[in-house]
């Protein structure tokens, strides 16, 4: 796979404060798109799991996660560099076939590559880093990597398209680019490899729905909107009448 340097990506910075992450891009300041999603979603569900698990099992499960999908991304990123890595720690010998796995499936239909954990953002709304975008099967597309301890339905991975369709979104105003499609490449650590792919009429549905998250956040965050460079209710209604 070889590098295109077909745009000129601007790394941004983030913190994090108070569980919410923040963007720091081109002297603004941007909630993450994870973080819009966050402080959006229905919690009955995960809240139902914690009381069927007990909340110290839901945050071990949850910090062990976390840790193995960070060390599976450190390959992945490491292996697109061209650069060696190794992790011989419990999570990283867990981590490394997870991403060897989704190197031998899921690249193989990419051509070539533009980013890897690349800083995406709409000015004055959110911003994020997306893992990979590239040309998988000839069409210019936003990637991203998951861990999972079991297999997915697409049913139970709304956010994950919703995330990958704000960063196609923010990537063609910036970019001025087209991203024809978003591919969500998920391992667990038994190695059963899943792909998720959402184009067309469907990745619109999905970025008509992230504005619409986005617009609650805003609600909920800023009573007067003061703190938006631009109306999300605006950016919404001009959405729905195919203006963008």
């Amino acid at each position: 796979m070889k590098l295109n340097k077909k745009y000129d990506y601007v790394q941004g910075t983030r913190t994090t404060e108070q569980g919410s992450r923040t963007y720091h891009v081109r002297g603004m300041n941007l909630p993450s798109v994870t973080t819009v999603l966050a402080k959006t979603k229905d919690q009955s569900y995960i809240n139902r799991w914690k009381e069927k698990v007990g909340e110290e099992e839901a945050e071990r499960i949850k910090n062990l996660s976390s840790k193995r999908g960070t060390a599976m991304h450190k390959f992945l990123e490491k292996h697109l560099h061209g650069s060696g890595y190794e992790d011989l720690t419990e999570i990283g010998t867990q981590a490394k076939p997870m991403a060897q796995k989704i190197i031998e499936v899921g690249f193989t239909p990419i051509s070539e590559y533009y980013g890897s954990e690349v800083t995406l953002y709409y000015p004055g709304l959110y911003a994020g880093s997306t893992d990979l975008t590239c040309l998988h099967n000839e069409k210019e597309t936003v990637v991203d990597f998951k861990q999972s301890n079991r297999p997915k339905r697409k049913e139970w991975i709304e956010d994950y398209f919703l995330q990958t369709s704000a960063y196609a979104m923010a990537h063609d105003y910036v970019h001025g680019s087209c991203i024809q499609q978003c591919v969500i490449m998920i391992c667990t650590p038994d190695l059963y490899y899943q792909e998720f792919k959402i184009e067309d009429s469907e990745l619109r549905q999905y970025k008509h729905k992230f504005l619409k998250r986005l617009d609650n956040y805003y609600d909920l965050v800023y009573s007067d909107k003061e703190q938006t460079f631009i109306d999300t209710k605006v950016l919404l209604e001009e959405f729905e009448k195919d203006k963008i």
